[in-house]
């Protein structure tokens, strides 16, 4: 492993000349810090590109200035600024998060200000706690998120497998003893921004790296061999048909809320879906007719009532198209159906679902409410 002296002060020194310092969220430049601005944009970057990010902060902060008006905020208000940005469940461990800060500041008078304290606020793990701490609290916090991981994996040339329990409490330990002691927050930057726009996944800049000259990967082998990952099993694949219900006379199509069933099947929960049915099937775009008497067992309760009346029914169906949507543990293929239905069996649906207390709407597709991207792709 190289040496560390100087280590920080180069990543500094190359932040102050070469880093971002113009994004919506940063603090560095300002006289006193933004908690609630660092968190949220902290919960917004996870696994999501800046660029992307961006106008989704911006609209957010516009909307919910304060963690009280967030905290405040109907899940759907909340829901709806999220659609489009992906993995839900961050939006709503925020916003359960804006609950239990509120409290907290309800009760100490100020913002959670330690990296054990930000650890009980939902959604908040210990490399997100620790930029918290130190761009926003302006105290001492380590971060090793992604983008340092590969930083420090490169630079000491980290042989063993990243998804090791004993590699990542590695990396753990070397972020917490290069981490300067003052200025932790703008060094938090200068990583992260390092691993953003040099020390790139595919195509590193080796040659304007401020710490190239002791890389070890970049001094002994390939550096795009770094971080080791073993080759990881497959993702395996799931089918469903997405119905689109059009109603004849007003041309809306039907949505049901999404609720918490089990971990599989609550996916996108408090979002608006057309409703689901698994299939068996390959969904490789070919036209077949979809039976409404198979996978009701992993429907949720909306779908199952609606497709109990829907099986005894001989409706037309076009098939429209099939996407594939890649989830953090599956590949969901998802297949269109469009079925136009008479306003009689529209009014039963509801008279239905209004009986078993499932929330739906008539809508049209473009319009603004809380859907995820999967939908939006699907429609498009």
């Amino acid at each position: 492993m190289p040496k560390n002296s100087h280590f920080s002060q180069k990543i500094l020194t190359w932040f102050e000349t070469s880093g971002r310092h113009d994004l919506p969220w940063q603090q560095h430049k300002k006289e006193q810090s933004d908690i609630y601005a660092v968190w949220l944009s902290e919960i917004m970057l996870q696994q999501t590109q800046v660029s992307t990010v961006i106008p989704y902060f911006q609209r957010f902060i516009a909307k919910f200035p304060t963690v009280i008006d967030l905290a405040a905020a109907d899940w759907d208000e909340v829901a709806n600024l999220w659609a489009g940005l992906g993995y839900y469940a961050r939006a709503k461990n925020l916003h359960q998060g804006a609950k239990q800060v509120v409290d907290f500041i309800k009760h100490t008078g100020n913002f959670p200000q330690s990296v054990d304290q930000w650890q009980t606020i939902k959604g908040v793990g210990q490399s997100t706690a620790g930029a918290i701490v130190a761009m926003g609290v302006r105290g001492f916090g380590v971060i090793c998120d992604g983008n340092v991981k590969r930083v420090l994996s490169r630079w000491a040339m980290i042989s063993d497998d990243i998804n090791k329990t004993a590699t990542q409490k590695q990396l753990w330990q070397l972020a917490q003893a290069l981490t300067p002691k003052h200025d932790s927050g703008k060094y938090a930057q200068a990583m992260m921004d390092l691993g953003a726009t040099i020390c790139t996944k595919n195509r590193p800049k080796c040659t304007l790296c401020p710490i190239s000259s002791d890389c070890q990967a970049y001094q002994k082998a390939n550096p795009i061999n770094y971080p080791v990952k073993n080759k990881s099993k497959e993702k395996p694949k799931r089918y469903s048909f997405a119905f689109q219900l059009i109603q004849e006379n007003t041309a809306k199509t039907l949505w049901l809320k999404r609720q918490s069933v089990t971990k599989q099947h609550g996916i996108w929960e408090g979002l608006w879906c057309l409703p689901l049915l698994d299939s068996d099937v390959p969904s490789d775009g070919d036209t077949y007719q979809p039976s409404f008497n198979q996978g009701l067992g992993n429907c949720q309760l909306g779908e199952t009532v609606l497709f109990e009346i829907l099986k005894n029914k001989p409706l037309p169906t076009s098939v429209i198209r099939t996407i594939k949507h890649t989830l953090s543990h599956f590949h969901w293929y998802l297949t269109l159906v469009e079925l136009k239905i008479s306003p009689a069996l529209a009014a039963e649906i509801e008279q239905r679902l209004i009986k078993n207390n499932v929330s739906f709407r008539w809508q049209a597709c473009n319009d603004g409410f809380a859907k995820p991207k999967a939908m939006i792709n699907l429609l498009q």
